[in-house]
C-alpha cells in the first residue's frame, strides 16, 4: 500500500481539517466532530436546511458539495462507515434556521440506521425532520452493506436538487416530495478496473487481474454481477447503458441528464473517451442529452473505474434545479 498519509487512524480528522482550512469561504468545521457545516450562515437564514454525509473515503463526495445551492452541512464518517448519531445531529442543528432540516441518505445499512437515530434525537428537540433514501444503483438487488439497491453517484444529483429548490424557498414537504418524485427516475452502474484499498486495511477490497474488469461493483468495493476480460470503451458504454436502458426505457422524446463519474483513480482523459462513446451511441438512438456532467463527484478512494448516471427528467423543474447556480468546491 502506497498512500500520502501519515498514521491510518488518522486519515479523516487530518482531511477534514486540511479540507475546511484550504476552503474557509466555503465551510467550517463543527468543534469536536467530523461535521462540516456553511461557514456563510446567511445564505441560510430562513430555508430548509440541507444535510447529508457518510462514510469517507467518496470525496468530493460529500463535504465538496457544502455551499449556497446545495447542502448546507456534511458528516464524514471513518473509511467506508457511516457517521455516529450524535455526529448527524451536531450536522442536523447546525444546520436548523427554524424552518426544518432534510436529510440524504445513501442505502446502506449503517448509514439509514445512524441518520435514523439522528433524527429521533432531533425531533426530541422540536426540530423538523424530513428525508430521503437514495437507492439509485441498478446494478445488484442486494449487496454486503444494504437491503435493496445502493446508494451511489446519483446521491450527488439529489444534492444539487433539493439544494436547488431549498434555497429558492422550497418547505420541508415540497422538498420531501421533490426528492421521492425524482428518485426513481435517476439509475446508475459502474465498472471497475481495479479496487479502493482502506488504509486502516492496508489491502484491496477484491483482486482483479491485470486483463479484468468487474461491472456492477459498488463504491465500497462490494462485488458486482460479472467479472470478464477488459473490454475497449465502446463495449464498456454498451454494456452500462444497456442496463439503464432495461430500467429506464429510454425514448428519444424524453430530456436526459448524464453524470460520468471516475471512481478516484481513472484519469480524465479516460472519463472523457468514455464520454465520447455514450454520446455516440445515445446519438443513435436519437437522444442528446440536456445536461451532462464528467468527473470525480462520488468516488471509492484509488478505485479504476466509472460509473453512469442517467436522470430522466420528467419534470421541467428538473433541469432548472440541476443548472442552478451554486457555490460549492465541487460543483
Amino acid at each position: 500500500m502506497k498512500k500520502i498519509i501519515n498514521e491510518p487512524q488518522n486519515v479523516v480528522p487530518e482531511m477534514v481539517d486540511g479540507l475546511v482550512r484550504a476552503y474557509p469561504q466555503y465551510l467550517k468545521k463543527i468543534p469536536e466532530t467530523e461535521a462540516m457545516v456553511r461557514s456563510d450562515k446567511k445564505s441560510m437564514e430562513g430555508k430548509v436546511g440541507i444535510v447529508s454525509g457518510g462514510g469517507s473515503g467518496h470525496e468530493p463526495s460529500h463535504a465538496g458539495f457544502i455551499g449556497k445551492g446545495m447542502l448546507s452541512a456534511a458528516v464524514a464518517g471513518q473509511v467506508f462507515t457511516s457517521p455516529t448519531p450524535d455526529q448527524i445531529y451536531a450536522a442536523i442543528k447546525a444546520s436548523d434556521q427554524g424552518k426544518g432540516v432534510f436529510l440524504v441518505i445513501k442505502n446502506y445499512s449503517g448509514d439509514v440506521m445512524n441518520f435514523d437515530m439522528a433524527k429521533d434525537m432531533a425531533e426530541l428537540d422540536d426540530i423538523k425532520i424530513k428525508s430521503i433514501i437514495v437507492n439509485d444503483d441498478i446494478a445488484v438487488e442486494d449487496s454486503l452493506y444494504t437491503q435493496g439497491r445502493r446508494g451511489v453517484a446519483g446521491t450527488v444529483l439529489m444534492h444539487k436538487l433539493v439544494g436547488a429548490a431549498a434555497d429558492q424557498g422550497a418547505s420541508l414537504d415540497e422538498l420531501e416530495k421533490l426528492a421521492k418524485d425524482a428518485l426513481p427516475h435517476i439509475s446508475t452502474i459502474a465498472v471497475a478496473l481495479s479496487a479502493a484499498t482502506v488504509p486502516e486495511v492496508g489491502k484491496p477490497g477484491f483482486v482483479l487481474a491485470d486483463d479484468e474488469i468487474e461491472y456492477g461493483v459498488g463504491i465500497h468495493s462490494e462485488p458486482g454481477y460479472r467479472r470478464e476480460k477488459i473490454k475497449t470503451s465502446k463495449k464498456l458504454v454498451s454494456e452500462l447503458l444497456a442496463k439503464i436502458d432495461q430500467e429506464l426505457h429510454l425514448n428519444p422524446q424524453h430530456q436526459y441528464a448524464v453524470l460520468v463519474n471516475g471512481m478516484g483513480a481513472t484519469p480524465l482523459m479516460e472519463q472523457y473517451v468514455f464520454s465520447h462513446d455514450l454520446l455516440d451511441q445515445l446519438e443513435a438512438k436519437q437522444i442528446k442529452p440536456v445536461f451532462m456532467k464528467v468527473g470525480n463527484y462520488m468516488t471509492s478512494i484509488e478505485m479504476a473505474g466509472i460509473s453512469l448516471t442517467v436522470f430522466d427528467l420528467a419534470d421541467n423543474k428538473w433541469l432548472k434545479y440541476l443548472n442552478y447556480p451554486v457555490e460549492t468546491i465541487a460543483w
